[in-house]
């Protein structure tokens, strides 16, 4: 034990060796390093920073917001608009037909009518050329009875916006009348006239995105259930519908129909007077050994909605961006039957998509024009129901109706949009906003005005139809979706493994450099 103990005594008698300082760093090496350093951060700093935050911002157009959502909750455009009424009193005096307009016009105001429409009479033009206004959506024409006549009577004519009146004699008005049976007669006629295009405004005002306390009062009253469910059936307003005319037969024969002259002569003219409102293209088809669904002799209501064999006719859908509008010819002998009655039917209309008509097969391979008379009529009819049109009232009058309360439809439908595109913008900062979505804001503003100023006329209608397009073209632009698919936990993902690496060593380098003049400088003092 005592001769393990002596190693380790002269270890301990051993003298430690001192460790000498690296020598000082010249002042030029430092100030070399530092130089560099700040070479790289002013790189960093005034060129890298600023093209990362010009190539990365999300680019966001200046949108009019507040304006937008003043279209949207109804603040920028109230759609009432005057309906003008011409009162023809021919063979009353200028004094009594002045008289009787301000006093029918004052039981107009009077009556607790649906504050959209304002009905305003005007005394009828004498002259030809003035009386066939477009302006003018009625002419009322009274015309005094013989002296047997006893009381007042009305009738609207079948073909032209016009409402005959026959008053009886004793009912001949004067300069001092100041109320009359006969005013509160034609009053009341113009209300039950018009009684359709209220129920109709109320519906677009209802389903809108205006909120309860800017819509007229007593809009949501008017609205009846046959009501919802007739507009429900009928398309979607477009400009141009394309009509398609398929012939189906069952067998080899017919394989051969006379379309075009059957149409020009049949459908022609519902089509030319809807050629304001819309704009329609047409084509045609044969299709031999067309198997229906069902092979029933006799269809009932449950056989109709499965009776098109979707899987094997060949019914185009929609063409060149227009909704199609499909009319079927099936040669078969089959029929429908009433649930009501022991009668039976041959046409049936399809929701939002078109009619099918059931024809007898000809004897002949040929279908001639004069076969085709009732289903063109039928497929007219239809049309007009899947268009939206009113059912009252002779064809001019709701075609007139039909341009005012879709004119609403269409402003109601962009102010909708705006505000949706306004709501979204405002609740997705991220979101980017293209110059395209900008300038179709601003386009649809500028339409929605327009039309705003003319509402109810044809002009209307054309500036609320490009409004709508281009607001449902701004709110579905394709470039401002893209951004939503990078979240901020994804641009963490990108982000780190390309800045580590260069972002370390330069911190550190900074670091690093600090603590060599903070230690230089101390060596400075000691040495002062």
């Amino acid at each position: 034990m005592a001769e393990s103990d002596k190693p380790s005594s002269s270890s301990s008698s051993t003298p430690k060796t001192k460790l000498r300082p690296p020598p000082p760093e010249p002042q030029s090496h430092i100030l070399r390093r530092s130089l560099i350093i700040a070479s790289f951060w002013c790189l960093v700093l005034f060129l890298g920073a600023p093209i990362w935050w010009r190539t990365t911002t999300i680019y966001r157009a200046n949108l009019p917001l507040n304006q937008m959502m003043n279209w949207a909750d109804g603040k920028a455009c109230n759609p009432v608009f005057p309906i003008r009424v011409a009162l023809d009193v021919s063979g009353l005096g200028e004094p009594e037909a002045q008289s009787l307009l301000s006093v029918t016009q004052h039981a107009l105001d009077t009556m607790p009518d649906f504050p959209g429409h304002r009905l305003r009479l005007e005394a009828a033009s004498p002259t030809p050329s003035d009386s066939g206004d477009d302006s003018i959506a009625l002419v009322v024409r009274l015309t005094p009875g013989e002296a047997t006549t006893s009381h007042v009577s009305s009738s609207l004519h079948a073909h032209l916006p016009l409402l005959d009146i026959t008053y009886p004699p004793s009912s001949r008005p004067t300069p001092e009348t100041k109320s009359s049976g006969l005013a509160t007669y034609i009053a009341a006629q113009l209300r039950e006239t018009f009684a359709e295009e209220q129920a109709l405004m109320a519906y677009f005002l209802a389903t809108s995105t205006i909120s309860s306390d800017r819509q007229p009062h007593g809009s949501h009253s008017q609205i009846d259930e046959s009501l919802s469910k007739r507009m429900t059936r009928s398309m979607k307003y477009s400009g141009t519908y394309h009509l398609t005319f398929s012939l189906f037969t069952s067998g080899p024969a017919p394989s051969s129909w006379d379309i075009d002259l059957a149409v020009d002569r049949y459908m022609r003219p519902v089509l030319d007077m809807l050629r304001p409102i819309h704009n329609f293209t047409m084509d045609s088809q044969v299709q031999l050994y067309a198997i229906p669904g069902v092979q029933s002799q006799v269809l009932t209501k449950e056989h109709l909605s499965s009776f098109i064999n979707a899987a094997e006719w060949p019914l185009s859908p929609s063409i060149g961006g227009a909704p199609t509008i499909n009319f079927i010819v099936f040669m078969g002998n089959q029929t429908i039957s009433l649930a009501s009655s022991q009668d039976t039917s041959q046409s049936w209309l399809v929701p939002q998509w078109g009619s099918v008509y059931l024809l007898p097969p000809p004897a002949a391979s040929h279908v001639p024009s004069e076969l085709l008379k009732q289903p063109m009529l039928a497929f007219a009819s239809h049309l007009l129901s899947l268009l939206g049109t009113p059912q009252s009232g002779s064809l001019p009058m709701r075609l007139s109706t039909l341009t005012r309360v879709r004119s609403v439809d269409m402003l109601l439908r962009a102010s909708s949009s705006l505000g949706s595109l306004a709501r979204l913008s405002l609740a997705l900062p991220s979101i980017s906003i293209p110059p395209s979505v900008a300038d179709g804001v601003a386009k649809s503003i500028h339409h929605l005005e327009l039309a705003c100023a003319q509402l109810g006329s044809t002009e209307s209608l054309r500036h609320a139809r490009i409004a709508e397009t281009e607001a449902e073209r701004a709110f579905f632009e394709k470039s401002m979706v893209g951004q939503l698919y990078f979240p901020d936990e994804h641009k963490v993902a990108v982000y780190l493994p390309l800045l580590g690496p260069v972002g370390v060593p330069l911190v550190l380098g900074l670091v690093t450099e600090l603590k060599a003049w903070n230690i230089w400088g101390r060596l400075r003092a000691r040495a002062s």
